[in-house]
């Protein structure tokens, strides 16, 4: 027997567009209109067809002008207890997947085989009757996935204080805030046992606890042996909740793989650089007269680009320039952003030697950042070459390169074992000092 919980094979889903009126839904002036262009319709529709099989016999792409297609030739498999996170752009595809794996939606083509009860979180609004009550939506929605009454009866409580809606558990959903709605959805999607768990983006409804808490949930239906489809835009919790990643764009899958290594592609893509920028020719090499930049890259203390940098390891952004004229002192400089355009911090090579004019030749700097300093996401790097007396900048590029910072939560880092959301720009893991006095101050009097 297969040890595949889901299983997706070529599966294609093709939406109608421009038209505000399903297929078929025509209005009277139109039948009468096409009973008299009938037969050209026939004559258009052959010709159509005619240039379609030419098309593909000689390998072109078929035109569809109404029809886009939200998802073509997915295929992949997710085995039994595996969290699985489905990350990519807006409009992507990811929410059309989670549908036909939901079974809310049907594909245009290829299949997709569920072994389980599936239980699904998808947008706010889907699953739940606005006329019922929190209470009967439960039972609904237990008895939705084959669930027994009794069975229900027994996770209610847990359900309802999970949601924290204790109070408003016999009012209709309807008068719900967005945030209770989706509290009670996770809960309710959570506690009734699924062997497979689709929760879609809708946890950013919900406030920083709650969020922790869906996380923490998660984690334990896992440990259960269930298995978890997670989309998201948020790659630290990604990272930090599921072993593998696939990542969605123009409704195909473009990466497959280990959760750390697939939001980094993700990330760097959206960023449009990569570990590494280099520059072949001198004449294209950004700078001037002076100086000019060879190469800027992120490396390993062994020397070896890297795009996914462990949170707790040291890195090095490495420059390699060209001297082309003597008598200027000269200094690297680079600047730290975050994903947002946010300056983490900007350093500068203060060596005194710098100072002193520099010959003509080929020269490699690199600035050392100490591990468990950067916080979790995407760093941009841009990178600069200048004199001085008076200042004057040969070389700059402006985000040159970036990389990827991940936590792998073993207790070790900076985050210890603590698993909610962590501010802050950076994210150093100081010394502490602590003393002990066994002697007991005694009490103040009264």
């Amino acid at each position: 027997m297969s040890d595949a919980a889901v299983r997706v094979d070529n599966l294609g889903k093709r939406y109608r567009i421009g038209s505000r009126r399903q297929a078929g839904q025509l209005m009277l002036r139109e039948v009468i209109s096409n009973l008299g262009r009938a037969p050209f319709t026939r004559l258009a529709a052959v010709t159509r067809r005619l240039w379609a099989d030419r098309a593909s016999h000689q390998g072109f792409p078929s035109v569809e002008p109404n029809h886009i297609w939200a998802l073509r030739h997915v295929s992949f498999e997710v085995a039994r207890g595996q969290i699985v996170g489905i990350i990519g752009p807006n409009g992507a595809g990811k929410s059309t997947l989670l549908k036909i794996l939901s079974r809310i939606t049907e594909p245009t083509e290829g299949r997709a085989e569920l072994h389980g009860r599936v239980g699904s979180l998808l947008e706010v609004g889907t699953g739940f009757h606005p006329e019922l009550t929190g209470r009967e939506n439960a039972y609904l929605s237990g008895a939705l996935l084959g669930m027994r009454k009794s069975e229900i009866d027994r996770k209610l409580a847990e359900i309802l204080a999970f949601a924290e809606i204790e109070r408003f558990a016999d009012t209709a959903v309807k008068h719900y805030s967005s945030g209770m709605y989706v509290r009670l959805a996770f809960a309710v999607a959570a506690h009734l046992e699924p062997e497979i768990l689709i929760v879609d983006e809708v946890l950013a409804v919900g406030d920083v606890n709650f969020q922790r808490k869906c996380l923490n949930k998660m984690e334990d239906v896992r440990q259960h042996g269930r298995t978890i489809l997670f989309v998201s835009h948020n790659m630290a919790a990604v990272t930090r909740l599921c072993q593998r990643a696939i990542l969605v764009a123009d409704g195909v899958v473009q990466k497959d793989g280990s959760a750390a290594e697939v939001a980094s592609a993700y990330l760097l893509s959206s960023l449009r650089t990569t570990g590494e920028r280099t520059w072949l020719s001198s004449e294209d090499a950004p700078g001037d007269a002076v100086v000019r930049l060879r190469s800027v890259r992120v490396r390993d203390e062994e020397g070896k680009t890297i795009e996914n940098v462990d949170i707790r390891r040291r890195l090095g952004l490495e420059m390699v320039y060209e001297v082309l004229e003597p008598g200027h002192g000269l200094s690297c400089h680079m600047s730290l952003s975050n994903e947002s355009g946010v300056c983490l911090f900007g350093t500068s090579d203060l060596d005194p030697r710098w100072r002193d004019p520099r010959p003509v030749g080929r020269f490699t700097s690199t600035a050392w950042i100490p591990g468990n300093f950067l916080a979790e996401g995407a760093v941009v790097v841009s990178a600069a070459v200048g004199s001085s007396k008076p200042f004057r900048a040969h070389v700059l590029v402006r985000d040159a390169v970036a990389f990827h910072v991940t936590d792998p939560q073993e207790g070790d880092s900076a985050r210890g074992d603590w698993d909610g959301d962590l501010p802050g720009l950076v994210r150093p893991l100081l010394p502490w000092t602590t003393t002990f006095n066994s002697v007991v101050a005694p009490a103040p009097p009264r």
